[in-house]
């Protein structure tokens, strides 16, 4: 090989290194804070959509026809929680969604059962079940935020599907009137681009971290949109956690807390061998630091069933055994089915798997199953609102009816004694509708 030729050959490789390095650095500054955040949390970032059934008129579902009711398309967006599929979004994203279905990064389609929810506070806790641990978005605080700092949104703008949009915290602790009965407040509100779809979204700072939940934008306005703190968010959706899960169980340490919702530290221990200073930080294998991940460590724990708790007591380190409590039941006369044709006034049976695949084949949808009425008393809640023999009741409040244990559960809760009107869900020839029945005046228990 002549000199000429090895000359050559480090030239060349001179040029390739010159020209590549440009290259990679210009690579590298693309990839800035927000593309890092949104990157992060992303695939915790859900879409949801399903029909809601839309009343024309005020008038009741007695004598409703056809044209009474339209079917209309809802979307939305939720952010995962807890890896086991439970996702927090807006109310009114999954309100009068009989069938609310959940759509994950990667395109995968469930069908999702709502858990617990609140129109006052416009939150709702729904759960998907997907058989592997789902991505839980990063949270930050809302204790610090700063106006001027970057935020981004995640949402469905528009059905745009995880759609990025960037801004500002315009200001904080708004207080947003909706109509007479309805307001938020204590908003943050920022330019970052809010369109419809994008309610129950995360509004993230810089770091990819959950700040709040996009809740409302100004109509007529440009880049001024509203969004719920994620603590005052949290605070509610553990109280609302906590409730649902009191009805099904309790581990007998939630009225033992200081009432700070980030404290777990115990104030009265009651009949158990906690000592007052005691730092719950272990929930059977789930590490806790608030009142939300606790509440989130009790969901699934059911009544009798054994389970660990590690408390942090002088800097040494205790292990405890916590035996779940059954929910405080009304004691009742009758059975259950005499109560509800008492109550309600229906007789009904579950459906059987095929006539429920037949169902959601024909019309698209995912019921889990459904309540055929038989029979109907005269005079009772039930005829009143038009129910008729062969409807399917789908649902009663936020409940599904998909057996008669569902309905029993109904039957014995207590928030329908606190509800002037109760709403409910039916099936017939292939359209889903609504109506209210006054469930207040329950007969009388005995205990």
């Amino acid at each position: 090989m002549t000199r000429l030729t090895v000359q050559c050959m480090l030239a060349c490789v001179l040029v390739v290194n010159t020209m590549s390095a440009p290259a990679a650095q210009a690579e590298s500054l693309r990839e800035t804070a927000v593309v890092r955040a949104f990157r992060s949390a992303s695939p915790s970032v859900v879409n949801i959509h399903g029909q809601k059934t839309v009343r024309a008129t005020a008038a009741g579902f007695a004598g409703a026809t056809p044209d009474s009711f339209r079917q209309v398309n809802g979307m939305g967006t939720g952010v995962v929680v807890d890896p086991r599929g439970y996702i927090v979004t807006n109310f009114h994203v999954v309100e009068d969604v009989a069938d609310i279905r959940v759509t994950l990064k990667d395109e995968r389609t469930f069908s999702a059962e709502l858990i617990a929810s609140s129109k006052r506070d416009d939150l709702a806790v729904i759960k998907i079940t997907v058989g592997e641990p789902l991505p839980v978005i990063p949270r930050g605080s809302s204790e610090d935020l700063m106006v001027g700092e970057p935020v981004l949104a995640i949402g469905n703008a528009f059905g745009y599907e995880n759609t990025l949009t960037q801004g500002i915290i315009s200001a904080l602790h708004r207080d947003v009137p909706v109509n007479e009965t309805q307001s938020y407040r204590n908003l943050i509100q920022t330019s970052a681009g809010i369109n419809p779809g994008n309610s129950g979204g995360p509004l993230l700072n810089i770091e990819g971290q959950m700040i709040g939940i996009n809740v409302a934008v100004r109509v007529g306005a440009q880049q001024i949109a509203f969004t719920i703190p994620v603590d005052q968010a949290l605070e509610t959706v553990t109280e609302m956690i906590e409730q649902y899960n009191r009805q099904r169980s309790s581990l007998g340490i939630e009225d033992l807390l200081v009432s700070d919702a980030k404290d777990l530290q115990i104030a009265a221990a009651g009949s158990t061998e906690l000592e007052p200073g005691d730092r719950i930080v272990r929930i059977g294998d789930r590490p806790v630091s608030d009142r939300f991940e606790l509440a989130l460590a009790a969901l699934d724990v059911r009544p009798g069933e054994s389970i660990a708790m590690q408390v942090q007591r002088d800097g040494t380190t205790r292990d405890f055994t916590l035996v779940a409590g059954h929910p405080r039941l009304d004691a009742r006369t009758g059975t259950p089915a005499e109560l509800v044709w008492e109550w309600i006034g229906i007789r009904a049976e579950p459906l059987n798997i095929s006539s429920v695949r037949r169902m959601n084949s024909r019309l698209g949808t995912n019921y889990k199953g459904g309540l055929r009425i038989t029979s109907l008393r005269s005079g009772s809640p039930a005829a009143r609102q038009g129910i008729e023999p062969g409807d399917v009741l789908l649902g009663i409040h936020e409940w599904r009816t998909a057996t008669l244990d569902d309905l029993e559960m109904i039957v014995e809760h207590p928030e329908l004694q606190r509800t002037a009107e109760t709403k409910f869900y039916i099936l017939r020839s292939n359209r889903t509708l609504y109506g209210f029945m006054r469930l207040a005046n329950r007969p009388a228990t005995h205990h």
